[in-house]
């Protein structure tokens, strides 16, 4: 967290005051979105046969995860709560908190095959395999005979 000090003699603030207060070297909160949640990092491979998504989620469980495919749009999303409750003597403490993201990807029509898509955990990893349709896959190259 930054101290700003503010000039309170100037009631309409100049547009420099942020500006030269602000830690710009402060790459803590570059994972964020918008509304101070953390997006997961994705990794997408391509193999032959499938594409698999990698989603980074240490310290989560399965359960934690919905993933829903409508419309070939396959959305990955989690939402966690928790609440602690500690009571010393005369000093109580309760905290809350609370994660949630969600991701979203359009699938193409023609080359996944959405009734053969799985998911698993292991390891902080969620890797969700999304496998080709036959038709989608390359064919291995033949001879064609001339008559």
């Amino acid at each position: 967290m930054t101290l700003v000090k503010r000039n309170s003699d100037n009631s309409f603030p100049s547009l420099f005051d942020n500006f030269f207060s602000r830690d710009w070297m402060d790459w803590n909160n570059s994972n964020y979105s918008s509304t101070n949640t953390t997006l997961p990092a994705v990794n997408v491979r391509e193999n032959d046969h499938e594409f698999t998504i990698e989603v980074a989620a240490p310290g989560m469980k399965k359960d934690d995860f919905n993933i829903h495919l409508e419309n070939n749009q396959l959305s990955i999303s989690s939402e966690i709560k928790s609440e602690k409750e500690s009571k010393d003597g005369k000093y109580s403490r309760k905290e809350f908190s609370y994660q949630s993201f969600q991701r979203s990807f359009r699938l193409p029509v023609d080359l996944i095959d959405g009734d053969k898509i799985s998911a698993k955990y292991n390891e902080g990893i969620l890797s969700i395999h999304l496998p080709k349709k036959e038709e989608a896959k390359p064919k291995p190259s033949r001879m064609i005979s001339i008559k």
